[in-house]
């Protein structure tokens, strides 16, 4: 691994949400940890949880007047559609400004118009997914990228241009040392329950009923609920009413902290998250939000649960009861739960910057050779 005093110029696109941006954010502070005048823009939709994110992680950004059509009605699609040109033209101009010697597109509707202006303008271009099933944009840009990188094995088949390379999801900096290991074997069990980045409505009360079950059982685990902005008055309003208690949070600056604390997971199965919980070696129950792109967060679920480190819950025709009987099985058998930490543990790839940076390198010596 090359470290030094080259300062390189880099504009990671892409974004819409924090699933998108944070392995950005990873590899971005690779190139900050090894190359420290090197300089980075971010560029996305401009929405407001991106510029949150961003400046919590101490990054430039800039926004795109840009809109997404999948899923979208005619009226809508028209609208964004009628943008593009826009958002090309603003690529252009922010790519002339900066002359950036590489561009790194994570995903989301946003990295379109910037990675597909650095391909015009002989910049090279470069891919992450972070899904086991490919968003439409990257599907499209793999088509023009110099290199496109993958989360997971599965995704490979998807891709029918450039150079794939396995990589696995960056994760933050903050997940590189891993956890202790678990210790589940007596005491409270401590669930730590999120939405992810946004919140999510289904996921906080499917827990919320859960929990309730276990209280008229007895049980009474230790939680920390992460419930996101927008569900937080709610849910602390019905934790105050059942009379259940828990460390009830909107939003979690370190969420090292609260993987580290809990002995079993349950939300979203976003790509991020299952890197994150592997970094950490957390067992899960994870529950795949209903409607996402190709079922990719389901297709993302599976990869874990057939390693044995996780299992999963489809929120269609889920109830508090089926959640908590899961939550008390694993009560019941702490062994379990830490043969599944262990397993999880075990699908890490704690180089996932460190590889995409190194091929990023190699790319702009051969453009600028």
């Amino acid at each position: 691994m090359e470290t030094g005093e080259k300062r390189f110029k880099v504009i990671i696109a892409g974004g819409g949400t924090g699933g998108h941006l944070f392995p950005g954010i990873a590899v971005g502070n690779e190139f900050r940890n090894r190359y420290p005048g090197t300089d980075i823009l971010f560029v996305t939709a401009g929405k407001e949880l991106e510029t949150r994110i961003l400046e919590r992680a101490g990054f430039r950004q800039e926004g795109l007047t840009v809109k997404g059509i999948k899923g979208k009605g005619m009226l809508e699609t028209l609208m964004a559609l009628f943008k593009l040109p826009l958002s090309l033209f603003q690529s252009l101009s922010i790519i002339r400004r900066v002359s950036p010697d590489i561009i790194l597109g994570v995903g989301g509707y946003s990295s379109g118009p910037l990675c597909l202006a650095g391909r015009l303008m002989g910049i090279p271009v470069v891919i992450h997914e972070q899904n086991s099933y490919p968003g439409v944009t990257n599907r499209l840009l793999s088509r023009i990228a110099d290199r496109v990188f993958i989360s997971f094995e599965e995704s490979r088949q998807y891709f029918s241009s450039g150079t794939i390379l396995l990589t696995g999801n960056p994760v933050r900096d903050v997940f590189k040392e891993g956890a202790k290991p678990l210790a589940t074997e007596k005491g409270t069990l401590t669930i730590f329950v999120t939405g992810g980045s946004q919140g999510a409505v289904a996921v906080n009360t499917l827990f919320l009923d859960a929990l309730a079950v276990m209280k008229d059982k007895g049980i009474l685990p230790g939680v920390i609920h992460h419930t996101g902005h927008r569900d937080y008055e709610r849910v602390q309003n019905e934790y105050i009413k059942r009379g259940l208690e828990g460390l009830i949070t909107p939003f979690i600056d370190n969420i090292r902290d609260a993987y580290e604390q809990a002995d079993i997971f349950i939300g979203r199965a976003g790509a991020g998250t299952i890197f994150e919980l592997a970094a950490m070696g957390r067992p899960s129950i994870l529950i795949p939000l209903p409607g996402s792109a190709n079922n990719h967060q389901e297709s993302n679920a599976m990869a874990l649960v057939r390693s044995g480190g996780a299992v999963m819950l489809n929120q269609q025709g889920a109830d508090g009861k089926m959640l908590a009987e899961k939550i008390m099985g694993f009560n019941n058998d702490r062994g379990l739960l830490i043969r599944m930490g262990e397993s999880c543990k075990r699908q890490a790839r704690p180089g996932a910057a460190r590889d995409i940076v190194d091929e990023m390198c190699k790319l702009i010596g051969k453009n600028q050779g």
